[in-house]
């Protein structure tokens, strides 16, 4: 009879010792009740609980990738889109992340949702198109600050993928081409203009100096000898014409 007692304190002295041996792995922490009453946070190691009146609860620190799923919003300029994006984030206070809210990971997911369509419906397309990075860091801060209270911090959020309707995408490329037509134009004309100024300004040394537009004449003929043709067909300077009726009228 005494045996069998000892055998059985002993096999209960075991079993309340495994019963409160915790491990708590290097990226968790053990969040400790104690009769309903939060005492705090443990781990990482090993340590002991005390059988039926303490219970614990584990949570991962380690950074959550978490996909937003796409979502339609309507910007500020009447542009209806789809959007999904990702957002990281990960578990700064054990504590807070137990005791106040129920799951951490979803209470995120509703709030990046929410926040998503609510950022991205006050910003034109434009803006999301060419300032992205600027509405991921807007994103990012009323997320966090939202997450706050929870024992969460968000560090990285980044819209991943915008979908345009066709009739948008055909609009846009519409537009792309005028620009591109008008940029053409007036590369065009302002070549017309810088030439006219070279024109004009050679006009006015030709006027100072006569003997020029022999020389120009001169080279002509040169530039034209050079040809194999035929015909030649070359211009003939009205001032050499003049000097010519001008001599024999003098004779």
């Amino acid at each position: 009879m005494f045996f069998s007692f000892t055998s059985f304190l002993f096999l209960l002295g075991l079993f309340l010792l495994a019963a409160s041996i915790r491990i708590v792995q290097e990226y968790e922490r053990g969040v400790i009740f104690r009769l309903g009453r939060c005492v705090g946070a443990r781990g990482p190691g090993l340590f002991l609980l005390i059988p039926l009146i303490e219970r614990m609860r584990k949570v991962d620190l380690r950074v959550v990738t978490m996909e937003v799923p796409t979502q339609e919003v309507i910007t500020r300029d009447n542009v209806t889109v789809k959007v999904n994006a990702v957002v990281y984030f990960r578990v700064i206070n054990p504590v807070d992340a137990v005791i106040k809210v129920i799951d951490p990971v979803h209470a995120t997911s509703q709030l990046a949702q929410t926040t998503l369509r609510s950022v991205l419906g006050q910003s034109e397309l434009d803006e999301l198109l060419a300032h992205r990075e600027a509405i991921n860091q807007r994103l990012q801060q009323i997320i966090d600050e939202g997450t706050e209270p929870w024992g969460i911090k968000v560090s990285m959020v980044e819209v991943r993928d915008v979908e345009l309707p066709a009739s948008m995408q055909r609009a846009m490329a519409a537009q792309a081409e005028a620009e591109r037509e008008r940029r053409a134009k007036i590369i065009h004309a302002e070549g017309e203009l810088q030439a006219a100024e070279k024109l004009a300004e050679a006009a006015r040394i030709i006027a100072q100096e006569p003997v020029t537009v022999q020389l120009r004449y001169l080279q002509t003929l040169r530039e034209i000898a050079a040809d194999n043709a035929s015909t030649i067909v070359f211009p003939l300077p009205l001032d050499l014409i003049r000097s010519l009726f001008n001599k024999r009228a003098d004779g």
